[in-house]
């Protein structure tokens, strides 16, 4: 094994993702494929004109929109239009908040103590509930003081990145991957270098994948697990060798628990740093109550780290939004201090449906779907469909077929290509056991014609 000082070399199934489209140079630390994306130079004005002044800056610019919230936009918008849309894209349970967390908002909306600005980290409360849930949840003890209360998970995750890397520093992030993932890490300056896996390893990455992707600017890597979209659940063994070739190599590990409570047909979470303790000073664990208890509306997610990666991105949130809204505090509180009930309830009804959407799926000509074992997606590949005729056109991508399904079929799906692999649809089972036979029925009907 090479350390990280060494020269390291890329597979062609590892890519790096900067500024996607533009033009890139070669990565001076590995042979092959890799290339970093870098930006176009700009063409110098006409001689005696005045540039024109950028309004919006190209950090910012540079910046997609999130595919996933564009697809679910789109299908309300055409729902509110009259058209009956059925929407596969949204990463969010059909269910109500549980009742006891929304009494417990309504009496903490009535209290003034929640009127006011309480401390940036979060409620001194809150973190210790949250440091007590994630010791009963997954294992990993920590203090209260190793938590920080955030406006959701994304801003976990971006803050997460924000204080580690330096500009410049790579992320590996395995992929199929959340959309938010790349765009975190380059607004914080780093370079996401894409791991590529598929069905054939059961979408989970390997230890030689990542090593081959190692090199010396390597600073992290990101892990989800259960995972967005794919809903594949690494087994321990294997979250053990990636942890621990993390810490023989000095890599930061972000891991991404989020679903740790949505897994099925005998599959188990397992936390990285519980099995591999080495790993503890240097990971950060991001997680939230918006998958576990239908909270996504609520916007409570928190980071858990080192005390002083914690206090420095509690630093960096004082300056950007201050505490989380008090009331979803309390409900939070509320949420992670309950029992798991309703989470159990929730879960029966995702698997039941995983089961319903991944049989149903296989039965489409030229749609093979593996089976998810974890979170609330399926990811079945549609290349077999790719070129083919139907109803007078040929979409060439998965973004085009897509496209297609919802104009012909009103059925909201999201391509492959928002989550780094184009040839794939992402469905979201968290809907109605009605709506989701009626819209796969739907879907296997116009692909069914392709010829």
């Amino acid at each position: 094994m090479k350390s990280n000082h060494d020269v390291g070399s890329s597979p062609d199934s590892v890519r790096a993702r900067r500024d996607e489209g533009k033009p890139g140079r070669a990565h001076p630390g590995r042979r092959g494929t890799m290339t970093v994306m870098t930006a176009p130079a700009s063409s110098p004005p006409p001689s005696g004109s005045t540039p024109p002044a950028r309004r919006v800056s190209r950090r910012i610019g540079s910046i997609a929109e999130s595919a996933t919230l564009a697809v679910d936009a789109k299908a309300k918008a055409l729902k509110a239009a009259g058209r009956p849309v059925i929407g596969f894209g949204a990463g969010e349970p059909d269910f109500a908040t549980p009742d006891p967390i929304v009494e417990a908002a309504v009496q903490a909306a009535r209290d003034p103590k929640n009127h006011r600005y309480t401390p940036a980290a979060g409620l001194p409360e809150l973190r210790e509930a949250i440091a007590a849930k994630t010791a009963r949840d997954s294992g990993l003890v920590v203090a209260a003081g190793q938590v920080l209360v955030t406006n959701g998970g994304k801003q976990a995750v971006y803050q997460a990145f924000a204080t580690l890397l330096d500009p410049g520093d790579e992320v590996l992030l395995p992929a199929p991957f959340w959309t938010t993932y790349p765009e975190a890490i380059a607004l914080a300056g780093g370079v996401t270098v894409q791991v590529d896996t598929d069905e054939s390893s059961g979408f989970l990455v390997s230890v030689d994948q990542l090593e081959a992707a190692r090199t010396p600017c390597t600073k992290a890597l990101l892990f989800c697990s259960p995972s967005n979209p794919t809903g594949a659940v690494y087994p321990r063994e294997q979250v053990e060798a990636i942890g621990r070739w993390a810490v023989e190599h000095g890599i930061w590990v972000v891991t991404d628990e989020i679903y740790e409570h949505l897994v099925y047909g005998g599959a188990t979470f397992s936390s990285m740093p519980v099995v591999v303790p080495e790993l503890a000073d240097t990971c950060v664990v991001v997680n939230g109550v918006a998958k576990t208890y239908a909270m996504t509306g609520w916007r409570v997610g928190w980071m858990i780290g080192p005390a002083d990666v914690i206090k420095a991105a509690t630093n960096l949130q004082s300056h950007l939004t201050s505490n989380v809204a008090n009331v979803s505090q309390r409900a939070a509180l509320a949420a992670v201090s309950g029992d798991l009930s309703a989470v159990e309830m929730m879960r029966a009804a995702f698997d039941r449906r995983r089961q319903t959407m991944v049989s149903m799926l296989n039965e489409i000509p030229g749609v093979v779907c593996a089976e998810p074992l974890g979170a609330f997606y399926a990811y079945p590949s549609v290349k077999a469909l790719l070129g083919r005729e139907i109803r007078g056109r040929r979409p060439a991508t998965s973004a085009e077929l897509a496209e297609l399904v919802l104009e012909e079929a009103e059925v909201a799906v999201v391509p492959g290509e928002a989550f780094g692999t184009p040839g794939y649809f992402r469905l979201s089972y968290a809907l109605g056991d009605d709506d989701l036979v009626e819209g796969v029925q739907r879907l296997g009907k116009l692909l069914s014609e392709a010829h």
